[in-house]
């Protein structure tokens, strides 16, 4: 771990930042929904989490579609285009949220959380890459632990100080804007290793 720290901080720290746009909004959108959707949208919990399982379900396909689709095009590529689409997004899902139809609403429960898997699909290799072989698992659980207290955790407490703030989903959806932003510059400053061989040693750019 100290050697981990000491060799590749630039590594864990663009990690757990490339991890803003997928840990945030993921809590938004499966945790904080059912606050908002309950006091604000007036629908039930029992539809809540029908609508939050049903796109886990469609997890189960889309993570490892884009997963395959990141080795064809580059992790970082396929990376950078779900943090885009999260960032916007986020604007969709409101809207779409506050037009008040249940259809609707269920609809975009659905798809929120293929922006996610869009991350989440070459995530992993993405950052287990970034460290040479014998940092590489510890390199990566500092980075993958790091993003959890700085994105996931706090981020429904976030959206509801936000909401209650400002009184309107707006603000909730800049945060994940800027969350994705966040994510995009760190996922630009780190390296592909795409179709490269990283089973000896090396030294991460």
């Amino acid at each position: 771990m100290r050697a981990v720290i000491k060799h590749h901080p630039k590594q864990i720290l663009l990690s757990a930042l490339a991890r803003m746009a997928e840990q945030a909004p993921f809590y938004i959108f499966t945790a904080f929904i059912f606050s908002y959707g309950i006091d604000n949208l007036h629908v039930s919990r029992n539809f809540l989490l029908t609508a939050v399982l049903s796109a886990s379900v469609l997890s189960f396909v889309s993570i490892p579609l884009f997963g395959h689709l990141s080795d064809q095009i580059g992790r970082k590529n396929m990376y950078m285009i779900g943090a885009a689409a999260t960032g916007v997004f986020g604007f969709i899902y409101f809207a779409m949220l506050n037009m008040g139809s249940e259809p609707i609403i269920f609809f975009a429960i659905i798809l929120s959380l293929i922006p996610h898997d869009m991350l989440y699909g070459p995530q992993a290799a993405l950052i287990a890459e970034s460290f040479t072989g014998r940092l590489r698992y510890s390199g990566s659980s500092l980075g993958y632990q790091l993003a959890s207290v700085i994105a996931g955790g706090p981020a429904p407490l976030i959206a509801t100080w936000l909401f209650g703030t400002y009184h309107s989903a707006f603000a909730i959806a800049v945060y994940i804007g800027i969350c994705a932003i966040i994510s995009l510059v760190a996922t630009a400053l780190m390296s592909d290793y795409t179709g490269k061989d990283i089973s000896g040693e090396y030294q991460p750019r």
